[in-house]
């Protein structure tokens, strides 16, 4: 394939290519059956039912798209976890949208589906943006409830996240559009305003269930239909006919918000532009991640022209400390160098590693950040710290904890885009999702592990080989090399950037050329002030 010009496309360019064509098919969900499913009952899906939601379905910004993927092969294809997740705006209001997918498994709950709510649920408390959720979900997926039900980031946490939320003043509107079964019952419920549609349930147990238990026979609709939640339980406050009229009460519900507390633009500034096209990123960096390339080329195709002021730009070289502005916010930098430099005291040091003098500039340049209140951007391409006699004896450990409890420490947003390696402790000093970015995303490229593939095998071969020399025992060099292969491979399947988005590890794959539109949006949605914690319920259900 030939792009526009002519030639043939950079490798990282094609990457992205089969990326966003993977993308296309997991946004098909169930697939033809499952929609045929939902038109049957007289239903949208729930990607339909969120394209009729927000005022611009081409500016939905999904998250976890590619949570799940490979994860239970037992249970056969998961995509997306079975819950659709993403910002969109209503009325100019950002809102946090979590739709479940009925055409997947009848939209159950399988373990990643709960990170993948409470990671949305986090974003919307963090970034004080509202939350509607379209409940359409069969419940937990039983052969798995033990890895669905009971720990702190599992189905539970979902409710208490609503309550928290509630108490926080952050609106939350729930639309049951579907099944509403047991424990799920509660999300709605927790929710400031709760809306229902014709043939939808709402019960702690199904007919069959409640047979079985108590021996009661009692219809579907008698137990936990839309009219008798609306006159007698008084549980919801909507009753809708059909998913249509439901979208429309929600969105008139949404308008209803004061706007001068929840209007926010996710749009940058007008005039605003970069000094390098952002497609000039392919020309720069290499899929495969072996070639040099000078960051500050590729800040230059991301923030505002002439807006860098960097700081320390002759000490600690192999990081970049630079402040910039991005669509018209001003924010803080921290980039690693992955071309080799020249340091007056070290001679020579290795691009993408950080050494004691960039870990102590780095350090000193989060805490500036916060002292002046500007969110951070970390850019990771990062091989990890220093190793060796003259690095330890410059403190690399004292200098790396610094930045660690900086940054760790850190109040101010932070963003975290992966564009190469994120290896070992360099993913933690560089914001890796341990430390509470805002938002985490990263390039089709990047890779994610304690150790490169190659240093992994070569690793554990010298110590396989050592033990056995010491106990004097003969080895086998080709069993060996076999072993130290297969290890190999683990880890390339494991770096895979989807291994790691389908585990939760970031919120979305992205195209390089996107990172500065990402960054934009991203900054904006940041910009809400998250609540304080002070001892209140929030709305109750009375």
């Amino acid at each position: 394939m030939n792009d526009a010009h002519g030639t043939k496309p950079s490798a990282l360019r094609a990457l992205v290519d089969d990326i966003l064509a993977q993308e296309a098919v997991l946004r098909e969900g169930g697939g033809a059956a499952g929609r045929e499913r939902q038109k049957r009952m007289n239903r949208l899906t729930a990607r339909e039912r969120i394209e009729r939601l927000i005022d611009d379905p081409e500016k939905f910004f999904e998250l976890g798209l590619w949570a799940a993927h490979k994860m239970y092969p037992d249970a056969g294809d998961v995509p997306a976890a079975g819950v659709v997740a993403g910002v969109g705006s209503i009325y100019n209001r950002p809102c946090m949208i979590i739709a479940n997918d009925a055409t997947v498994k009848a939209g159950a709950f399988f373990p990643q589906t709960c990170k993948k709510i409470i990671r949305a649920q986090t974003i919307a408390f963090e970034s004080a943006i509202p939350i509607v959720y379209l409940v359409d979900s069969a419940g937990v997926y039983l052969p798995m409830q033990d890895e669905i039900f009971p720990d702190q980031d599992d189905f539970g946490r979902i409710f208490r996240n609503n309550s928290v939320l509630s108490a926080a003043g952050i609106p939350q509107i729930a639309a049951i559009m579907g099944n509403c079964i047991a424990g799920g019952a509660y999300l709605p419920v927790l929710c400031d305003k709760l809306l229902m549609t014709e043939g939808s349930g709402l019960y702690l147990a199904g007919p069959a269930l409640v047979k079985a238990a108590i021996g009661q026979v009692v219809e579907t609709e008698d137990l936990g239909g839309a009219a008798m939640h609306s006159q007698v339980s008084g549980t919801i406050d909507f009753r809708e006919p059909n998913d249509e009229a439901c979208i429309d009460r929600i969105r008139a519900l949404v308008e209803m918000l004061p706007a001068e507390k929840w209007e926010r633009s996710l749009e940058g500034v007008a005039g605003a532009s970069t000094e390098k096209s952002p497609d000039t990123i392919y020309d720069l960096i290499s899929a495969d991640g072996r070639k040099e390339y000078e960051v500050r080329d590729l800040l230059a195709a991301i923030v505002d022209a002439g807006s860098m002021q960097e700081f320390k730009a002759e000490y600690g070289q192999t990081v970049v400390t630079t402040y910039a502005k991005i669509g018209g916010i001003s924010v803080g930098i921290v980039a690693n160098q992955r071309k080799r430099v020249q340091s007056k005291t070290e001679g020579v040091q290795i691009g993408g590693v950080i050494y004691y003098d960039s870990a102590d500039k780095a350090a000193r340049f989060v805490m500036e950040c916060n002292q002046t209140g500007l969110p951070l951007v970390f850019i990771q391409d990062v091989v990890g710290f220093m190793v060796g006699r003259d690095s330890e004896h410059a403190g690399i450990i004292r200098c790396g904890a610094k930045l660690v409890n900086a940054m760790a420490n850190s109040v101010v947003p932070k963003i975290t885009m992966v564009i190469g390696g994120s290896y070992g402790a360099g993913n933690y000093a560089m914001c890796g999702k341990a430390y509470d970015p805002r938002f985490l995303f990263a390039w089709p490229n990047a890779k994610y592990a304690v150790m490169g593939a190659d240093q992994a095998s070569g690793t554990l071969f010298e110590i396989i080989k050592k033990s056995a020399e010491r106990d004097g025992k003969a080895f086998d060099v080709d069993e060996l090399n076999a072993l130290r292969e297969k290890v190999k491979q683990g880890y390339v399947e494991q770096a895979d950037v989807r291994y790691g988005a389908a585990r939760g590890w970031i919120d979305a794959i992205i195209a390089p050329h996107a990172t500065r539109e990402v960054l934009i949006t991203t900054l904006r949605l940041a910009s809400g002030k998250m609540p304080q914690a002070r001892y209140h319920t929030g709305v109750l259900q009375t």
